[in-house]
């Protein structure tokens, strides 16, 4: 399909990583990320990307790439675990995010290298002549919000709350005094 639209027209494709490289047709319900896969940075290709461009799109939007609560277990990378109880599915919501400064370790081929993975995959979109917009939802915040990879002089969301009172105007987050989450 030729490219119809006028140059100033922007354009824009929403793709959601998670979806977009994953070939497993099995959707097992409550699957793990072994059993139902997932699609990570690299599926996203030269050829993937110079199909998006020739359909017309001018841009963009990876949707999902912030990490966000999982049950997926990366502690062996240094990712604290997520209370299952608060986690939408075993994969969780995008929008439930833990960690702003990072990218979701589900989405990279090797996951101490998820950050290179995923600005490479940037790299790759303006190279085929796209632009970038990343999908930023500032309010949506999971219960479980640590940030790993934060710059030292940046406090988590609840770090500094008084989860003694259900409601404090200087709290981040709700609380349910002597009940677990």
């Amino acid at each position: 399909m030729a490219n119809s639209l006028p140059d100033n027209k922007l354009t824009i494709y929403q793709l959601l990583p998670r979806l977009f490289g994953n070939t497993n047709q099995r959707n097992k319900f409550y699957g793990s990320i072994e059993e139902n896969g997932v699609g990570t940075f690299n599926d996203i290709n030269d050829k993937a990307l110079q199909e998006i461009k020739k359909m017309g799109f001018t841009h963009v939007w990876y949707t999902g790439v912030i990490e966000h609560a999982t049950i997926t277990d990366y502690s062996q990378f240094g990712i604290k675990p997520d209370d299952p109880d608060v986690v939408k599915g075993r994969a969780g919501s995008p929008y439930a995010v833990k960690d702003y400064y990072d990218v979701d370790p589900d989405l990279a081929v090797d996951v101490t290298k998820r950050m290179a993975e995923y600005q490479a995959l940037i790299g790759r979109s303006h190279q085929n002549g796209l632009k970038v917009i990343m999908d930023f939802v500032p309010n949506h915040v999971a219960r479980t919000y640590a940030s790993d990879a934060k710059p030292a002089d940046v406090r988590d969301f609840g770090q500094d709350d008084d989860k003694s009172k259900a409601f404090d105007p200087k709290n981040d987050f709700y609380y349910t005094p002597g009940q677990s989450l």
